[in-house]
């Protein structure tokens, strides 16, 4: 998928608010998306089954079950790009939505404008993703191996189920290990944005990366950014 073919491009929206949920998908629509809709969390899995969705945005709130319960519903089927739509801004929920699966979050009430860009910015990340994955060989690196052909990754012999942004942000700390990675340039190679105004979703997934490969390999450079540990 290339930027210049969105139309290629399908997204699954999810939302109980019907004026919301058609704003979003009109303005899907006019930058060239295809769009499918769902109102609840049932007819969302149903749906992701059904059209095979390229990205998800998620609302959190929703009838049926949450929008977390959708998000590791649908994960466990493909991994899929999902960007949460939420009322609430607590690190807690953001951290239990990464955990799920999600990618990224905007807060409502959000701009359409700030939507479609970080969703392009998600779609290209999977692009990476597949570059990365014929160019790039197995990492052993003391003990923890990452594999970005088959997208698995292992700590002292045992394997560690990362979601795909975390994977991502793993690589991308791999590449260069010892090597302190700023902030701005994770966020540029990981996620595709230009700026810094997402800073606080990478943190919260160096948070959850920590947690299952070991808080000890990724250093934080205060002010700077991190970098991944070579020796334990």
């Amino acid at each position: 998928m290339t930027e210049g073919n969105q139309a290629t491009r399908s997204v699954l929206v999810v939302e109980d608010e019907p004026v919301i949920n058609q704003a979003v998908t009109d303005r899907l629509r006019a930058e060239g998306y295809t769009v499918h809709q769902a109102v609840d969390g049932p007819s969302a899995v149903a749906a992701f089954e059904q059209h095979a969705p390229d990205a998800v945005l998620l609302d959190v709130m929703l009838p049926g079950f949450d929008g977390l319960e959708v998000c590791r519903r649908i994960q466990a089927i493909r991994p899929v790009p999902v960007l949460m739509l939420t009322a609430r801004d607590d690190e807690t929920d953001l951290l239990v939505g990464l955990g799920v699966g999600a990618d990224d979050y905007v807060t409502k009430p959000f701009s359409m404008r700030e939507v479609i860009a970080r969703l392009r910015a998600l779609l290209r990340r999977v692009e990476r993703a597949e570059e990365l994955a014929r160019t790039t060989g197995r990492m052993d690196l003391a003990g923890l191996v990452v594999d970005p052909a088959s997208r698995r990754v292992s700590v002292d012999g045992g394997e560690v189920h990362l979601t795909p942004l975390e994977f991502d942000l793993l690589c991308a700390l791999a590449a260069e290990p010892g090597t302190v990675r700023s902030r701005e340039a994770l966020m540029r190679e990981v996620w595709g944005w230009g700026d810094a105004s997402g800073t606080r979703t990478l943190d919260s997934h160096v948070k959850a990366l920590r947690a299952k490969i070991g808080a000890d390999r990724v250093r934080t450079v205060h002010g700077v950014g991190y970098a991944l540990e070579t020796r334990r």
